[in-house]
């Protein structure tokens, strides 16, 4: 349950307060982007089960995959994209932390 609340709460909480620390003039619009990247777990949709609490999405989803995440640390380098790197890489430390638990 614990795992579960912070979990979450990461994946809410810590979006805010990197927009509010780094993204001041715009935090608001840096959170909502930032919130949006949630959607990067649409890819859960595509294994069997859906949801598996004792499963870790690092490298097991085709959006958490370490492929993808260098791609996401490459879009970090682009000023246009650095908001979504930041929302994307934040979610997959937020996915590791869960992995860590399992060991």
């Amino acid at each position: 349950m614990w795992q579960t609340i912070l979990h979450y709460g990461l994946h809410l909480l810590f979006p805010l307060a990197i927009a509010i620390v780094f993204f001041r003039s715009n935090w608001k619009i840096a959170y909502v982007i930032m919130l949006a990247t949630m959607l990067v777990d649409l890819d859960h949709l595509l294994a069997s089960p859906v949801f598996d609490a004792g499963r870790c999405s690092i490298n097991f989803h085709p959006l958490h995959t370490y492929w993808a995440i260098g791609v996401y640390v490459l879009l970090l380098f682009m000023k246009k994209t650095r908001i979504i790197a930041v929302g994307l890489l934040m979610h997959m430390v937020t996915d590791f932390i869960d992995c860590l638990e399992m060991c």
